[in-house]
């Protein structure tokens, strides 16, 4: 696995039921056509989607997602910078959270907030996430249990299980 694997399975997981070709995909994400279709295959291979490589396997993501991907892709806040926000600082966990004055971000010139620079699981995330608010939050609530507390990642389960279940109850 790689951690652009995990961002191309929240893109199908937001594309609500619309089949995405891999250089549909590539072109909503950031990524080339060959970067997508590698994806894909490990994902099959890892049983993450199904072998026509069109659904992906929700329940599967889930738990890897809860138990896996902070051990996986471990991620840290290093320094201020200019960027979008993420993580606490980001919807949907910021709002249920106290105020604590931190500011967390992913790396961008163009971004909004300024804080800790906390590195995406893929370097074109800050702008695949322009249009797409669905995977946004997702991606905040991963990098919650990429790097929170626990009271955070209670959070980010939470929110999580709202979303995959959705997504199974519409498959």
């Amino acid at each position: 696995m790689k951690p652009q694997d995990i961002v191309v399975l929240l893109k199908k997981i937001t594309s609500q039921g619309k089949v995405l070709s891999a250089n549909g995909l590539a072109a909503s994400l950031g990524m080339s056509a060959s970067t997508v279709s590698e994806c894909l295959e490990r994902c099959k291979k890892a049983q993450l989607v199904d072998r026509n490589k069109k659904r992906v396997n929700a329940l599967a993501l889930q738990e890897f997602l809860i138990h896996g991907i902070q051990y996986v892709f471990p991620t840290e806040a290093g320094r201020v910078g200019r960027g979008v926000p993420t993580y606490i600082s980001a919807s949907p966990i910021k709002e249920q959270l106290s105020n604590d004055n931190e500011s967390y971000v992913w790396h961008d010139v163009k971004g909004s907030a300024r804080g800790q620079q906390i590195q995406p699981l893929y370097n074109t995330v800050p702008q695949a996430i322009q249009d797409d608010n669905e995977l946004y939050q997702l991606l905040v609530i991963v990098d919650t249990l990429r790097m929170g507390r626990a009271r955070e990642k209670e959070i980010a389960v939470a929110e999580l299980n709202k979303r995959i279940n959705a997504y199974v109850k519409n498959q």
